[in-house]
């Protein structure tokens, strides 16, 4: 996990990797066991390509900079949402908001009820 300094410098990191990449990243944030991004994704990549940008060079970053003691290594698996232009400042403050939101609820109880609420399908051995 990095630390508090560790992920804003990730976090720095990821938004100019992103733009030299071709992505628009409007705002992202390293929570301790995960990151959210709001990205504007072009038309010449999906989804995956966009994960695969994002967790190669960051890690690779992370690890070129030991920002951690040991290697880092990013967890398989990710989620993608699309969001209506009219919730994008919602879903921007949502995620600025991280620190103070998850001090509320953790991550896995928060994920848990976002998979029951939107009816969604999740399988931990993929």
């Amino acid at each position: 996990m990095l630390t508090k300094p560790a992920a804003v410098k990730a976090s720095h990191f990821l938004t100019d990797y992103s733009s030299k990449n071709g992505i628009y990243m409007k705002i992202n944030y390293f929570n301790p066991e995960h990151v959210h991004a709001l990205i504007d994704l072009p038309t010449n990549k999906c989804i995956a390509d966009a994960v695969k940008i994002f967790k190669g060079g960051s890690s690779h970053w992370i690890n070129e900079n030991r920002l951690l003691h040991g290697r880092f290594a990013w967890g398989r698996g990710y989620g993608a949402f699309s969001v209506s232009h009219s919730d994008i400042a919602r879903v921007a403050t949502y995620i600025a908001r991280q620190e103070e939101h998850h001090r509320k609820k953790t991550f896995n109880a928060e994920f848990e009820l976002f998979v029951k609420r939107y009816g969604l399908e999740w399988h931990e051995n993929r």
